[in-house]
């Protein structure tokens, strides 16, 4: 299936430019993602590392990718190179090995922290104490291959819609709380429209523009 070329013209007018997009590319084959990078986009998002070195290797070399997935400390020297933006940092640990390897290549890495704000378990991401101790942490500042853009979120999936939108409204508030903070990135193919309504700066949409994908196992 070719992305849905009208809905993405929707998408992004619905967006106005003042919300970027990151198309959510995860298990997509890279034809589906050449065309719609022939209509525009540049922003493309992956989950897994494999995956994305392997679609990297074939893709238009000015494609700007997002690390939007869980993130292991013994793969950040696969994509440090190249990554445009890790939306998924959720701990500090995490952050070390990001700074160590873009040391390594004279590179500085712009990261997002992951804060959990839904109610499932399976989510991964720094809740606002955590939060608070990352960005207190007497090392941060000698982190000189790393830059903090902003924070990431997802939402519980659920169908109340109001639940959503107190979840991104919790994370704008945090947001908020640091003012150099620049993205947002929160929202998604079902809630994108909330999110945007709550401060938004960045949604990552993927089942709008490419249809209901297969998750493969890995």
């Amino acid at each position: 299936m070719l992305p849905d070329v009208k809905r993405y013209g929707e998408i992004l007018a619905e967006l106005g430019g003042r919300t970027s997009l990151v198309a959510v590319s995860k298990t997509e084959p890279v034809e589906e993602i050449q065309k719609l990078y022939e209509l525009g986009q540049r922003d493309f998002g992956e989950n897994y590392v494999q995956e994305l070195l392997e679609k990297k290797g074939v893709l238009p070399p000015d494609i700007r990718w997002h690390f939007i997935g869980h993130l292991q400390s013994n793969k950040v020297k696969y994509i440090v190179p190249f990554i445009s933006l890790v939306q998924s940092v959720d701990s500090f640990k995490l952050l070390l090995e990001i700074n160590k390897q873009s040391h390594k290549y004279n590179r500085v890495t712009d990261c997002l922290f992951q804060v959990h704000i839904a109610q499932e378990e399976t989510k991964f991401g720094l809740n606002e104490k955590e939060l608070m101790e990352a960005m207190n942490h007497p090392e941060l500042p000698r982190l000189n291959h790393i830059r903090i853009c902003g924070l990431m979120g997802m939402a519980s999936f659920t169908d109340d819609m109001g639940k959503v939108a107190s979840e991104y409204g919790y994370l704008k508030s945090l947001f908020d709380s640091y003012p150099a903070f620049s993205i947002l990135s929160m929202g998604m193919s079902t809630d994108y429209k909330i999110a945007v309504e709550k401060g938004s700066t960045m949604v990552r949409i993927g089942s709008l523009l490419f249809g209901k994908r297969q998750e493969t196992p890995r």
